[in-house]
């Protein structure tokens, strides 16, 4: 593991249209103790050509290749057992972030040496143009704030593995993989910290899972019931919350 270096992993899947500005929202960025390591899920279009031909040009830029289909969890963990940095971010292919992003999360982790950090976040279109809808976050959350609230958005989150074991991190292979991992790690009684600045730009496009309001309440409600193993009062107890979160964040 490489002191101050952050590893960043990004599953990719028919991504080739998103590809060159998930590159240069990273190369672009003011920390620059990075490595970038993309997953190919065996992705049926030029998403490896480009990524190769990205790679003659920076040597942080680094490339694996699943031998199946195997979805965003199984990609995500293959990219956090090849991690060599101290901290480990998530991006996804279609989503942005500011300039400022790693160096002022960085800052943050060391000013409250924590284990796990989320910032805010905003609302982008299929071009990346943010909306003005931001997401705010929360000074800290626990495993039970957590589940009246899944703010959490997986493209602003960062743990230090001098702190978390890379274990604990690694996602399960369901539905909202992203949400049960953040639920894992504050169950076995790590705090995660926000910091309340806009440095991501999530889109939001047509056919994407999170945009499937209907499919969104199955997948939190078989997390509740399947994955946490809570009664269905206390289940129930939550989704109320999560639900008047949901829409405030969109709204």
């Amino acid at each position: 593991m490489k002191e101050d270096l952050v590893s960043i992993v990004v599953p990719v899947y028919k991504a080739e249209q998103f590809l060159k500005d998930t590159i240069k929202t990273v190369e672009e960025q003011t920390y620059t103790d990075w490595e970038l390591i993309f997953v190919n899920d065996c992705s049926p279009d030029n998403s490896v050509e480009i990524i190769e031909g990205a790679m003659k040009q920076n040597i942080k830029i680094k490339l694996i290749n699943l031998e199946k289909n195997s979805g965003a969890a199984i990609a995500r963990n293959t990219g956090i057992e090849e991690a060599k940095g101290q901290y480990i971010a998530f991006l996804d292919a279609d989503d942005l972030w500011d300039k400022e992003k790693l160096e002022k999360q960085v800052n943050f982790m060391k000013e409250n040496n924590c284990a796990f950090s989320f910032t805010g976040y905003e609302f982008a279109d299929e071009n990346g143009i943010g909306n003005g809808k931001i997401v705010n976050v929360p000074k800290k959350m626990n495993y039970r704030q957590a589940l009246k609230n899944t703010t959490i958005s997986t493209i602003t989150v960062m743990f230090d593995i001098n702190i978390l074991r890379k274990e604990l991190i690694k996602m399960p292979n369901i539905k909202s993989e992203d949400t049960a991992t953040w639920w894992k790690i504050l169950k076995s009684g790590y705090i995660a910290y926000g910091l309340n600045e806009n440095l991501s730009y999530y889109r939001r496009t047509e056919g994407t899972l999170s945009s499937n309001k209907i499919e969104a309440i199955k997948r939190i409600w078989y997390l509740y019931r399947k994955q946490e193993k809570l009664n269905i009062v206390y289940s129930l107890y939550n989704f109320c919350f999560y639900a008047i979160n949901a829409v405030r964040r969109r709204i």
